[in-house]
């Protein structure tokens, strides 16, 4: 299943209603003083809707990831105004200036910079004659977040496998792409050596233990989708880490969802989207003739089933940002 225009058009409409909702808002916010009790839309003039501040940036992402791909949308011009109101000298100052405070040296980490460097690589790859001047504003938070990465890794002596938002290995491989597609060599020796020395010598996952009951990403299968792109010889290193991959069942089928309106339960759906997404870039790093790959291809058409229909016109909680999940699953 490939990504259409109508979904496309769809997928964005969500991010296009939400990046201007402010409430409710999840808000993630460490007070150094009175002074910093403020709304989400003065905290974050660029990231305050969509729930949740990395929700936010990847709104954004979804929204040039669909032009990219069908540069026609119905809604391009509304999508050109919302950067244009957003990405400002001044907003991204203001978004700056958050991280530099006291005290915030964790905010959003690894998650949330993953995401802002797969935002930057989409305004630098983008056709939009306005995204360079985008990319431009944007770019002191992206050598700011870029070089905390950097830095987190050099002081990060275990990886972190939980399937949520601290997950170590989902974060470097948005950074990854990132760093290749820009060229960085520093950032991209910096993920190769932190990926090798976290997850190089994992074998037999313990996968049969997912999922978690909010998880909405997959720690042994984000884990294989960064190796697969860094080892030298993944195909051996993925046969010692899942030798018994098809039959690991509960790794294999997609998570039960029993409630969509509640914002935990819901990040199931995104993980079945994300595992998809990691199932792809699995198999097509494998040989074709690997023996996983039957397992791997049914995997992919089980985990989409499950989900997919279950994203536009979702409850807020997962409406908010499964769409972007949904556009991974689609590549």
């Amino acid at each position: 299943m490939s990504l259409s225009p109508i979904q496309a058009e769809a997928f964005a409409n969500m991010p296009l209603t939400f990046l201007r909702q402010e409430y409710p808002n999840h808000i993630m916010h460490l007070l150094n003083d009175d002074g910093d009790v403020l709304p989400p839309r003065e905290l974050h003039p660029i990231f305050y809707g969509c729930f949740d501040w990395h929700s936010a940036v990847h709104g954004y992402w979804l929204l040039l990831r669909c032009l990219r791909r069908f540069p026609e949308l119905p809604s391009r011009e509304v999508i050109i105004s919302l950067f244009d109101e957003h990405f400002t000298e001044a907003n991204v100052t203001r978004e700056l200036a958050y991280f530099t405070a006291p005290f915030r040296a964790s905010f959003e980490r690894p998650y949330g910079y993953g995401w802002l460097l797969a935002l930057a690589q989409e305004l630098a790859e983008s056709t939009l004659p306005q995204a360079k001047r985008w990319s431009a504003l944007l770019e002191p938070l992206t050598q700011d977040i870029r070089a905390r990465l950097i830095g987190y890794l050099e002081k990060l002596t275990y990886p972190i496998r939980v399937g949520t938002h601290y997950n170590t290995a989902f974060a470097l491989a948005l950074g990854l792409d990132y760093a290749r597609s820009r060229h960085d060599t520093q950032l991209e020796t910096a993920i190769i050596d932190g990926a090798n020395r976290f997850y190089q010598h994992d074998v037999n996952y313990p996968a049969h233990y997912e999922p978690g009951g909010d998880e909405y990403v997959s720690g042994a299968l984000c884990e294989a989708l960064l190796m697969s792109q860094v080892s030298a010889d993944f195909p051996g290193w993925f046969d010692r880490y899942l030798p018994e991959v098809a039959s690991i069942n509960a790794l294999m089928h997609p998570a039960v969802v029993s409630d969509r309106t509640d914002p935990k339960i819901a990040h199931l759906d995104g993980l079945n989207l994300s595992r998809t997404w990691c199932f792809k870039r699995i198999a097509a790093a494998l040989p074709a003739e690997h023996p996983a790959q039957q397992a791997l291809q049914q995997a992919i058409t089980r985990h989409l089933d499950a989900s997919l229909d279950h994203v536009v016109g979702s409850h807020y909680s997962g409406g908010h940002w499964l769409a972007s999940f949904a556009m991974l699953a689609l590549e």
